[in-house]
C-alpha cells in the first residue's frame, strides 16, 4: 500500500502542477491588465510600469510561471511587498495581502460547509435509499423515488433563496446564515450552517438515495446473500453483513468526487446566504482579474478533489477485500 500511496502522490502533484499551468496561461488570454487594476483607474504611464514591474508582470510568462511554482517551496521577493516566505502563493493584486493568509482565513467556512453537507446527504441518502429497497414496491418506496426526482431536479440558488424566505425572513423560524468558528462556540458553528448544509446537501441525497436503493436491490438479488438467509441468518445482519458491504463500493466511489464537486457548490450556495467563503473569494479573484487569487482558489479546490480520490482508492481495500494496491 506504501508504493501505491507514493505512486498516486506523485502523480497527484504532476496533474496540479498541469491544472496550475493551464489556469495560469488562460489567465493572459483575457483582455485584462492585472497591472492597471492594481494600480488604480487613474494611473500614470510611469507609476503603471513600476505596478507592473513589481508584480513581476514585465516578464516572459513562462518565467512568470516558474517564479510563481518556486515561490511555493523557496520562497519569493517582492519589490516593494518584501519576502514572501515559502509556502508563498504571492500577494492579492487588488489589496496587496499575503495570497496565503487570505486562503487559510476563509477555509474553514468553506471545509465546515463542505463537511457538514456530506455528512447530511450520506446520511439521509444512504439510510433512505437502503429503506426504500428493503420496501419495494411500498409506499415508503414511492415516496422515497418521487422525493428524490425532485431533489435532484431543483437548484441550489432556487431552494436556499425559498428557504431564506420563508424560513428565515417570514417566519423567524432558523437564524440568518453565519459562520462562527467552531473552538469558539459548536452550537453556535452549528446553528449558524444548519441551513446551509441541508440547502447543499438536497441535489446530493437525492442522488445517493437512488444510487444505494438500485445497488441494494441487486445485493439483495445475489447467490451469497440468498445462501446467508437459507443458513438462517437474521434480515438485519444480512443487510448489514453483506448487501450493505456491496453496496457501499459505488457510494464511496462517487462520494471521493462528490467531495470536490461539493467545494464548486459551495461557491453558490456562500453567494446565495452571503458567507465569505473560497467560493467568494473565487467569484471576487474571477471579477477582479486578481490572478495570485485565482491561482491559490483553483489549486485548493484541485488539490481537494486529487485527495478525495486517492482517499477513496485506498479505502476500497478495506470495504472490499479482494481489492488489492500494489
Amino acid at each position: 500500500m506504501f508504493r501505491f500511496i507514493t505512486r498516486r502522490t506523485l502523480g497527484a502533484a504532476v496533474t496540479l502542477v498541469i491544472i496550475a499551468a493551464v489556469t495560469f496561461f488562460l489567465f493572459f488570454a483575457v483582455p485584462a491588465d492585472p497591472a492597471r487594476l492594481a494600480c488604480g483607474k487613474v494611473c500614470p504611464p510611469e507609476l503603471l510600469e513600476q505596478a507592473r514591474h513589481n508584480l513581476g508582470l514585465d516578464l516572459p510568462l513562462f518565467a512568470q510561471f516558474l517564479a510563481w511554482l518556486s515561490g511555493i517551496f523557496v520562497g519569493r521577493d517582492y519589490e516593494g511587498l518584501g519576502h514572501c516566505p515559502a509556502p508563498c502563493l504571492g500577494y492579492s493584486f487588488v489589496n496587496r495581502a499575503p495570497v496565503l493568509e487570505t486562503i487559510l482565513d476563509r477555509l474553514p467556512l468553506t471545509v465546515s460547509l463542505t463537511i457538514g453537507a456530506a455528512a447530511v446527504f450520506l446520511t439521509f441518502g444512504v439510510a433512505t435509499g437502503i429503506i426504500a429497497a428493503l420496501r419495494q414496491g411500498k409506499p415508503l418506496d414511492k415516496i422515497a423515488s418521487v422525493s428524490s426526482l425532485i431533489g435532484a431536479s431543483v437548484q441550489i440558488y432556487f431552494v436556499g433563496t425559498l428557504a431564506l424566505y420563508f424560513l428565515v425572513y417570514k417566519n423567524h423560524i432558523l437564524q440568518q446564515p453565519k459562520y462562527v468558528p467552531f473552538t469558539e462556540d459548536p452550537l453556535a458553528w452549528f446553528s449558524g450552517l444548519a441551513l446551509p448544509w441541508v440547502v447543499l446537501a438536497i441535489i446530493f441525497t437525492a442522488n445517493y438515495t437512488r444510487m444505494t436503493r438500485s445497488t441494494m436491490v441487486e445485493e439483495l438479488g445475489e447467490d451469497y446473500v440468498r445462501t446467508a438467509r437459507a443458513k438462517g441468518m437474521s434480515g438485519r445482519s444480512v443487510v448489514m453483513r453483506f448487501a450493505l458491504r456491496g453496496t457501499m463500493i459505488p457510494i464511496v466511489t462517487i462520494f471521493g468526487v462528490d467531495l470536490g464537486t461539493l467545494i464548486g457548490g459551495a461557491i453558490i450556495t456562500e453567494t446565495t446566504f452571503g458567507l465569505q467563503g473560497l467560493g467568494q473569494l473565487s467569484i471576487r479573484a474571477v471579477t477582479n482579474s486578481d490572478l495570485p487569487m485565482l491561482m491559490a482558489t483553483v489549486l485548493v479546490a484541485a488539490g481537494a478533489i486529487v485527495v478525495f480520490n486517492i482517499v477513496v482508492d485506498v479505502l476500497y481495500a478495506f470495504i472490499d477485500p479482494r481489492v488489492r494496491l500494489s
